[in-house]
């Protein structure tokens, strides 16, 4: 069973260069920030919001939407609260559901159904540590105002 100490951490330079490589490919990799009201000022680009006070509503159709995707990252604004307990909520869900779908199944067709093996990680520092290295660079920054970050942290 994952823990939050289990939970494996993605580094921003290791992101960024994995959104900038030639070989990336948009449609297997999810980001997902679970920011709430200090979601304005800026998001990593093509993120997607699931505020954490909704993210129980749905993590139902989160997990539906993500099955397909290798790969899926979670953040808030330091990573430290929000952004693992989301991603651990996450995996639990998505392991439950498996395991109740795959006793459903027969042994046929489990073998026509293609499961994707997804890994979920954590971005270190979050949003925070994002903004500092990457919040004018618009190949991977939204909507970011730098206004907001001069302390290094949403005002």
């Amino acid at each position: 069973m994952a823990t939050i100490t289990s939970l494996k951490r993605i580094q921003p330079t290791a992101l960024s260069k994995m959104l900038l490589s030639p070989d990336h490919d948009p449609t297997k990799i999810a980001i997902i920030d679970v920011r709430d009201d200090d979601y304005i000022g800026g998001h990593i680009k093509n993120a997607q919001n699931f505020p954490s006070r909704t993210l129980d509503a749905t993590l139902p159709s989160l997990i539906r939407q993500l099955e397909d995707k290798p790969t899926v990252i979670f953040h808030c604004a330091l990573s430290q609260q929000r952004g693992p307990s989301a991603a651990l909520r996450y995996i639990r869900e998505r392991d439950r559901l498996r395991a109740n779908k795959s006793q459903k199944q027969t042994s046929s067709e489990e073998d026509q159904e293609e499961k994707v093996e997804q890994t979920v990680y954590v971005l270190d520092r979050g949003f925070v540590g994002w903004q500092e290295s990457y919040g004018t660079d618009d190949r991977l920054t939204e909507g970011y105002r730098k206004e907001l970050w001069e302390d290094g942290y949403w005002m």
